[in-house]
């Protein structure tokens, strides 16, 4: 397994590093010192898939940089106590989720937007922003926990997207939640519909 997954915040990627047809904005936003998110794709060994954030919810650039460039990482679970004075919905519906979450008996993290703002300062967050988080479950979470868990996550006063980060790729909590035998699994290579989200896909049963 490589030493970064999806989600993570990578610096150290530099303009020079970027094809000649990026978007200005793209180029913008990396000599401004951001960084990228890890994203689910495969490249050559010596490389890691990722994604440029712009200014605008739009504005987001597929590429891939050199681990060898790599200066610094920010998990999602490095986030999870990071305070901000910013009075945003997400930002008050993680306060209140931060001590349920502690308990769980997880490991969980923040993404998207709240993420990158509680990682660098930028303000990507705004009043209609959705709470995006991540919950590694390594073991099975079954069908049952997931919906417990959904219906604490909708008591937050935000709407909240949680993926559950399985050996074998992601998949959102709300779908595991309901009531579809089948359900969207997300890994390196494509999205495809499996029974289980913890078996790997040669062991799914059509």
């Amino acid at each position: 397994m490589t030493a970064f997954l999806a989600h993570d915040l990578l610096w150290g990627m530099t303009p020079q590093q970027l094809a000649a047809d990026a978007p200005a904005w793209v180029v913008e936003s990396i000599t401004a010192g951001q960084p990228v998110v890890v994203r689910r794709s495969l490249t050559a060994p010596d490389r890691i898939a990722v994604g440029v954030r712009g200014r605008l919810r739009e504005q987001r650039y597929a590429t891939s940089m050199a681990i060898a460039a790599i200066s610094h990482r920010v998990r999602p679970e490095d986030l999870c106590h990071v305070a901000s004075t910013r009075e945003l919905p997400a930002l008050q519906a993680l306060s209140r989720l931060r001590p349920l979450l502690d308990a769980s008996g997880w490991t969980w993290g923040v993404s998207g937007s709240a993420g990158f703002e509680l990682a660098t300062g930028v303000e990507a967050l705004h009043e209609r922003s959705d709470l995006d988080l991540i919950l590694r479950t390594p073991r099975f979470l079954d069908r049952l926990q997931a919906r417990d868990l959904l219906a604490q996550l909708e008591t937050s006063g935000c709407a909240v997207d949680m993926q559950l980060q399985t050996p074998w790729g992601a998949v959102a909590l709300r779908e595991w939640a309901g009531s579809s035998r089948r359900v969207l699994l997300k890994d390196e290579v494509q999205a495809r519909l499996v029974n289980d989200p913890w078996q790997p896909s040669s062991e799914q049963v059509a």
